[in-house]
């Protein structure tokens, strides 16, 4: 049985002249990929009309909410105790958004109480994985 986690998150947009917009998001982890994690940002704010979601490490969450962490499109670093910044960088832009520390270590306080660290089963999403990759050949 697949469990899902979700969590509506406060998540403020830091924009190019440093102003401080709030977005709605939502955190999501499912058992059935449990290495992974995602954000989930609703149409209306996307630039194509469209829901938007960000898939990224669990483990780069965790290592993010310490010390900065990530590479390529997604970085993740702690600003102060009570905010963390996560940076996702796509073909069309970089997006720098702030979340509340809190609620993002009780996200991942969560989806360990679903699927511990280092217990995860990783033979389905290995398969989930190869046929997305092969899809069509």
């Amino acid at each position: 049985m697949t469990v899902t986690l979700e969590q509506p998150a406060r998540v403020l947009l830091v924009t190019a002249e440093d102003r401080e917009l709030p977005v709605p998001a939502t955190l999501r982890y499912a058992s059935d990929d449990p290495l992974a994690v995602h954000i989930d940002f609703p149409a209306d704010i996307s630039l194509n009309g469209s829901m938007v979601t960000w898939t990224f490490a669990r483990e780069l969450l965790e290592e993010g909410l310490r010390k900065p962490a990530g590479g390529g499109d997604v970085h993740i670093w702690p600003s102060g105790r009570s905010r963390t910044v996560v940076e996702l960088h796509s073909p069309y832009g970089m997006a720098l958004l702030q979340f509340d520390t809190p609620a993002l270590q009780r996200f991942l306080l969560r989806t360990f109480a679903v699927v511990g660290s280092g217990r995860e089963r990783l033979g389905p999403a290995v398969d989930r994985g190869l046929t997305a990759l092969f899809d069509g050949v």
